[in-house]
């Protein structure tokens, strides 16, 4: 994660922190600093300095740690393969193997985490020196986190290396600049990618105070409210979820933009359905699902996971219809067709829904066959990311 806590005691930093003069690392005061120092941080100050501060040295080594794990973990599907942007099978200056993490399929999508860095960096870079318009730096950015080639977003180790790849990138900017903040959304998400909820957590929760002490816009403070608010999800913490996804919600309706108002309705059913709220998670889903379809049509992700939101209220409620469940089973066999079609079936979406999809199945077919006590065990089974 980001250092949001003492070096020495880890306790949460004050703003502004008490810091190293020569390296930057923080501390909550001077008894820890002077603790630290003596503990052997003067053996590192030197070093940590030389990469240009604590936050870049812990960046550096954070990323070097998620690349090793990225080629490891995609070693097998890499195997004799070259990467599609520096076309060798090493990196010619780390040396390090290929990666593929998105929704391309055969021998397509095959990089290095360095060469598809480079790739952002210097699209991004352009962006900005030519001055061209927000739209377009927003377009390259995009590079960050989704695959040129397929244009899906990645998933897993190499989300989560791009993340922090992304990070050391703009640490070094001021706290202002949007691509700093922007980098932290990325590290964020990778996090929670590979499952590192509490620390995704940190970096949130660091994200959304820096950007209510600068003055942030509505959009960009909605918008980490809501990756904040699936983290909550994730580790549980759901009543805290709900509160956020109701008010990003509320503040999409008032700022007028179509796919972030449906994305907001999407997240906000989410969090209903975690709490069992499934009537009003399906009242919501009945009113959105049209109007993502019209839209965004029914292969973008947002139609998708409606749709898979409003199956998961269907067949999870325990006062469902035997036509209740048919429906959620359709609505779910449907809309796995598409994912497979757009993501492939190895995708991490797609295999999601279809554990969804065969748990809906074997609760109607124990409705279908009046067996009580199978049905409850199959709901008891569930969780709301199942579907």
């Amino acid at each position: 994660m980001i250092l949001t806590n003492c070096a020495a005691c880890a306790a949460p930093l004050p703003h502004p922190a008490k810091q190293c003069s020569r390296c930057k690392t923080l501390y909550c005061g001077p008894a820890c600093q002077k603790q630290h120092w003596d503990g052997g941080h003067k053996d590192l100050c030197k070093k940590i300095k030389k990469t240009g501060g604590a936050e870049p040295y812990n960046a550096n080594k954070k990323y070097s740690e998620a690349v090793t794990v990225a080629v490891e973990k995609c070693a097998d599907d890499t195997k004799g393969q070259t990467c599609f942007i520096c076309t060798q099978a090493l990196h010619w200056k780390t040396k390090e193997g290929l990666v593929r993490g998105c929704a391309c399929r055969g021998t397509a999508g095959l990089a290095h985490v360095s060469c598809l860095a480079e790739q952002a960096k210097i699209l991004y870079a352009e962006s900005e020196e030519n001055n061209l318009t927000f739209k377009v730096q927003n377009e390259r950015w995009k590079r960050w986190y989704s695959c040129s080639l397929c244009e899906q977003d990645y998933h897993g180790v190499v989300r989560c290396a791009l993340g922090w790849a992304c990070w050391k990138t703009y640490v070094g900017r001021p706290e202002a600049d949007w691509a700093r903040g922007a980098a932290m959304t990325e590290l964020g998400l990778g996090l929670s990618a590979v499952y590192q909820h509490e620390d995704a957590l940190s970096v949130g929760e660091a994200e959304l105070s820096t950007l209510r002490r600068l003055g942030g816009t509505p959009d960009n403070i909605l918008s980490v409210m809501s990756n904040l608010a699936c983290t909550y999800e994730l580790i549980g913490r759901s009543n805290e979820a709900l509160s956020l996804r109701k008010d990003v919600y509320s503040g999409r309706l008032k700022l007028d933009g179509e796919e972030d108002i449906l994305n907001a309705a999407n997240n906000y059913a989410t969090s209903l359905a975690a709490l069992k709220r499934f009537e009003e998670a399906k009242s919501l889903m009945r009113k959105t699902v049209p109007k993502a379809r019209g839209v965004l049509g029914e292969a973008h992700e947002i139609t998708l996971g409606m749709m898979q939101n409003y199956a998961m209220a269907l067949y999870m409620d325990d006062g469902a219809t035997l036509d209740d469940l048919r429906e959620a089973v359709t609505t779910l066999e449907e809309t796995g067709q598409m994912r497979r079609r757009v993501f492939g079936g190895a995708h991490p979406l797609t295999q999601n829904l279809e554990r969804g999809l065969r748990k809906a199945r074997a609760v109607l077919r124990a409705r279908e066959g009046d067996d009580v006590s199978s049905v409850c065990d199959a709901v008891e089974k569930m969780t709301p990311g199942d579907a």
